[in-house]
Parts: C-alpha cells; sequence; structure tokens
C-alpha cells in the first residue's frame, strides 16, 4: 500500500517537521501513524516531500524529510463545469472528478439546477465542494489540488466567456450526434467539459454554448446521471490524452 499523503500550506525549506492542526490530529489520531512509518507531503501545487515519522505527540507527528520532488501539471488542463445539483449528487461528482484527474471545477448555476446558491447557504455548498475536493486528491495521493471556482458559482455569461478562451470544449448533450471518443483534442491549452443538471441543458444555454465554440458532444446511448457523466467524460480524456 502507498504512503498516505498529507497536505501542507508550505513544504518545509529542512530536514524536519513537525506536522501539527487538522492534519496532524489525522495522522496522528486517526490513522495513528507510528516511529518509522513513511507519509508524503504536498502543498497542492505540485510540490512534494517524503518524510519518515521521527516521534508522535498529542495531535502531531515530528517528521524527517527523505526527499523532494514535484509533479508537472497535466497539459491540457482539464476544467468540469458541473451544474449545480441537488442533494449530494454534486460533491460525489466532485469526489469523483477529483479522483480521475479533473484540475478545476466550475460550479455552474444552470437555469434547470434545482438547487441554487444563495446567500450563506451557497457558501456552504462551495465550501462542501473545496473540502470533498481536498480530501479526495488526498485519497488519490494528488500532488496538484483541484481549483473550485465561483463566489460561491458561476453564471451561464460567465461561463460562456471560459468557453470562448479555451481551446476546446464541449457539451455532454443526449442528442449530440458526435462522441467525445473521436473529436479532435488539443495538445496543450485548457480543455473545458460542460455537465448539465439534472433537468438537463435548456436550449438557450446550449445556443450560447455552441456559439461561443463549444461542441455537443454524447458519450454512448445511455444518459448518465449528473454525478456520473463528468467522471465519465473525464475518464475517456484521461485515456486519449494519455494521462492514464
Amino acid at each position: 500500500m502507498s504512503a498516505p499523503l498529507f497536505l501542507v500550506e508550505a513544504l518545509p525549506t529542512g530536514d524536519a517537521l513537525t506536522l501539527d492542526g487538522p492534519e496532524g490530529h489525522h495522522a496522528a489520531n486517526v490513522q495513528r501513524l507510528r516511529v518509522g512509518e513513511e507519509l508524503l507531503l504536498a502543498d497542492g501545487h505540485g510540490g512534494t516531500a517524503a518524510a519518515v515519522v521521527a516521534a508522535v505527540g498529542r495531535g502531531t507527528l515530528d517528521l524527517r524529510v527523505t526527499a523532494r520532488g514535484y509533479v508537472d501539471a497535466s497539459v491540457p488542463r482539464l476544467v468540469v463545469v458541473q451544474g449545480i445539483a441537488k442533494g449530494d449528487r454534486g460533491e460525489l461528482a466532485v469526489q469523483a472528478m477529483t479522483e480521475v484527474g479533473v484540475d478545476e471545477i466550475v460550479p455552474w448555476a444552470a437555469s434547470r439546477s434545482v438547487a441554487q446558491w444563495r446567500g450563506d447557504r451557497g457558501v456552504r455548498a462551495r465550501e462542501k465542494w473545496v473540502a470533498t475536493a481536498r480530501e479526495a486528491a488526498k485519497q488519490a495521493r494528488r500532488a496538484w489540488l483541484p481549483v473550485v471556482a465561483g463566489t460561491p458559482d458561476e453564471s451561464t455569461p460567465t461561463v460562456v466567456r471560459r468557453i470562448a478562451g479555451a481551446a476546446a470544449a464541449f457539451v455532454l448533450h443526449e442528442e449530440a450526434e458526435e462522441r467525445l471518443t473521436t473529436v479532435d483534442l488539443p495538445a496543450a491549452g485548457e480543455i473545458v467539459l460542460v455537465v448539465g443538471p439534472e433537468g438537463g441543458i435548456a436550449p438557450a444555454e446550449l445556443s450560447a454554448f455552441r456559439e461561443a465554440g463549444a461542441r455537443p458532444v454524447r458519450l454512448g446511448s445511455s444518459v448518465l446521471r449528473t454525478s456520473t457523466a463528468g467522471v465519465a467524460a473525464l475518464a475517456v480524456l484521461a485515456t486519449r490524452l494519455g494521462h492514464w
């Protein structure tokens, strides 16, 4: 089993570090790491460090750094515009998309989104997405922490501008004729993938996305839930781009 990964604000510049706070508590009290065990540290921006536990305290670990590294960012960059879903479906999507390699998740306030992020509720909902992405990145041993956009969400006009500036953009749509498995993909830049909410993408939204340069695509003959469509599409892209 690979060493567990813990996220830190900054990697140590020396050969020693005390891991404390929530990460130290999790390592010492939940995972119960012991002296001599190995772990990984990551700053969420590609930097990594391998370390060995030198001492265990109450909610803290004293570590000895044994190696340092850096993981290059993925090219092209994968961005998923995720229509806000009701219940925990959005969080399920964030978790799985993080595990399969998404670089940025954009919470989209689609016209057919049942759930609406307004005021403090929206702030709390976005914070849940951020926390979910963080924990999933640790579980997947990712050196790069996905960005969650929005303050707390993004409007359709904002998504249109994002599409216009991308190297390529695709909208998952059940009536599309092209398949994501066969469309041309750029070698660099940003690929934007739009996933609608439970009610789907409204005709006006689809038209706006197409005018901005997005191409409607489908995955297959079945219609996937909003919580799984993005994950399946990312798996296709990761395979075609050689990330997997």
